[in-house]
């Protein structure tokens, strides 16, 4: 009797092809650079996928940074589909916390590929069990896609609810569900995956953490760990992590760095060999572009620029990448600072962020009313972590995650702080 043939399953999530946090346009595409990165990324995985004639592709939720893509970015991210469409492969679209309205009967931004019935492209939107039949594989598949606290609500009487009562009242549903699929609709004989866009109980976040605060649903490693299910493909969280090992419960993480949150992160995707009781995967790292973060100190004023340009990495380690210089140094030693030499030294790098924290600022000072007042958004966040005895590093990624969360651009509303803080010195 011959052995059975695994299913080939590449895995990968978070796409957000459309983040541009930093650098210029491409002359050639008019795309920003970076997104051109993201989706020189998702060229890899497609042609990994069509090079390995792989037998399913599952992407785990969340293709653009939120869900009013432009048309342009649509069109980016349709070309790759088809790829795969006129490939033959079966894709199964998972939608993401940031593919979908909070609001009911609102198109999420893969519902075109469901209406206009894509050959070998499945959109899944809600939580379902995906049979052989559907999608010509020796595989079934149950999608959890991302869940709303506001759709659960306007379909369910909460009044009167805390949120730790909704939320728990949420989990019991899917539970409920997920154990009656398991129960009743399961081919014992076939390979069984799970793949959902969610967070999990133990998981490690990355930078997306700080936007997702107050409104994560957090699934329990009970759901996801039947000795049923032969793989469980997950999405959401932006870290690359395994939180079992079989069935291996597997974030792929995201195809890109989106911040300096996650620039010691490597990114990739996942491709595993699925059989009934047993799945062997492994990790595949993507060619990227690299961040580079270097923290300076410097106490003393003598040879205060050869110090700073001592600590800098080599000019040849950094050509290309993405580069944040973190300088601290005694206020009264401001004028000695010559950004010039940095930015010469960086010359050959995609983009420089310099960040400059004066240790024995007078502003730093809350009680100063008058020099609050004056600060832009940038600098009141950066002495309100500082109360909260925030380590600088710290205070830096958080002022990364804040550029998203207040729609603002970094340089600019830095700059604006900056120049308050001049002013008011």
């Amino acid at each position: 009797m011959s052995a059975v043939k695994p299913v080939r399953v590449l895995h990968f999530a978070d796409a957000h092809i459309d983040i541009a946090n930093y650098g210029r346009h491409d002359p050639e595409s008019g795309l920003p650079v970076r997104v051109v990165d993201f989706l020189k990324s998702l060229d890899q995985i497609i042609d990994t996928a069509i090079n390995k004639e792989v037998d399913l592709v599952i992407f785990a939720g969340d293709a653009y940074k939120d869900r009013n893509p432009q048309p342009t970015f649509q069109r980016a991210w349709g070309e790759r589909m088809m790829r795969l469409s006129r490939a033959g492969i079966p894709t199964l679209l998972l939608v993401g916390n940031h593919d979908i309205a909070p609001a009911d009967y609102r198109a999420h931004t893969l519902q075109e590929y469901a209406t206009l019935a894509v050959p070998n492209i499945f959109v899944a939107d809600n939580m379902k069990l995906w049979r052989p039949d559907e999608l010509g594989v020796p595989i079934q598949v149950i999608t959890l896609p991302w869940i709303t606290r506001s759709r659960f609500l306007a379909r369910n009487d909460m009044n009167g609810k805390t949120i730790d009562e909704i939320h728990e009242m949420m989990l019991d549903r899917i539970d409920e569900a997920l154990r009656g699929l398991l129960s009743r609709d399961i081919d014992p004989s076939l390979p069984l995956v799970l793949t959902a866009h969610a967070s999990l109980t133990g998981a490690k976040y990355g930078s997306e953490r700080m936007v997702m605060l107050g409104q994560d649903l957090s699934l329990g490693m009970g759901l996801v760990t039947n000795p049923r299910l032969d793989y469980v493909a997950m999405g959401h969280i932006h870290k690359h992590q395994s939180l079992n090992d079989q069935p291996p419960v597997v974030y792929s993480g995201s195809i890109e760095r989106i911040d300096f949150g996650e620039w010691r992160e490597t990114k990739g995707f996942v491709l595993a060999e699925v059989t009934r009781g047993h799945t062997d995967w492994q990790f595949v790292p993507l060619d990227t572009r690299p961040f580079n973060d270097c923290l300076v100190r410097v106490e003393e004023a003598d040879g205060f620029m050869d110090r700073v340009l001592r600590f800098l990495p080599a000019a040849e380690k950094i050509a290309g990448s993405i580069c944040r210089v973190r300088l601290e140094y005694p206020y009264e030693l401001d004028a000695l600072l010559d950004e010039k030499l940095i930015r010469d030294h960086y010359a050959d790098a995609f983009e420089l962020r310099i960040i400059k924290s004066r240790i024995g600022n007078q502003q730093s000072r809350l009680g100063d009313l008058v020099s609050v007042e004056t600060l832009g958004p940038y600098e009141l966040l950066r002495l309100y972590w500082r109360t909260k005895e925030r380590t600088e590093a710290e205070v830096e990624e958080l002022l990364d995650l804040a550029e998203s969360v207040l729609n603002i651009h970094a340089p600019e509303a830095r700059a604006v702080s900056e120049l308050a803080a001049s002013n008011e010195s």
